[in-house]
């Protein structure tokens, strides 16, 4: 991967991707789209961005990401609702890292008519 290409594995650079997303101003049109902004903003280490799209109600009060962890692919396993005409989303993901890959089935919910992040179950694979 180009390190200008972005990292949620959409072509494009992350600017045109994610980023638009991470600066603000523009709000991730699906629950699939958050879903890949979230990951880039894990890659990054882009922690606000990341409390900023997580739900009120399950958001922790900080969060502390591992600064050794070197994230390398994602891939979309699974969507069901999530639209722009859906209140909920899932996202069923595995994301690798050097070392391993973590598989999550994330929930998603409009707040104020934007997607953010509910909270995830790890299937048995």
């Amino acid at each position: 991967m180009n390190t200008r290409d972005c990292p949620c594995g959409l072509p494009g650079t992350c600017a045109e991707c994610c980023g638009r997303y991470h600066a603000g101003g523009v709000a991730a049109p699906t629950a699939e789209a958050l879903m890949r902004s979230r990951y880039s903003a894990f890659v990054k280490g882009d922690t606000g961005y990341l409390l900023r799209t997580w739900h009120p109600r399950t958001r922790p009060g900080r969060l502390d990401l591992d600064p050794g962890m070197r994230w390398t692919g994602l891939e979309i396993l699974d969507t069901v609702d999530g639209s722009a005409f859906h209140a909920t989303g899932v996202v069923e993901f595995r994301a690798s890292y050097r070392g391993g890959a973590l598989r999550e089935r994330s929930r998603f919910e409009r707040v104020a008519g934007a997607w953010v992040y509910v909270d995830g179950e790890f299937p048995e694979v």
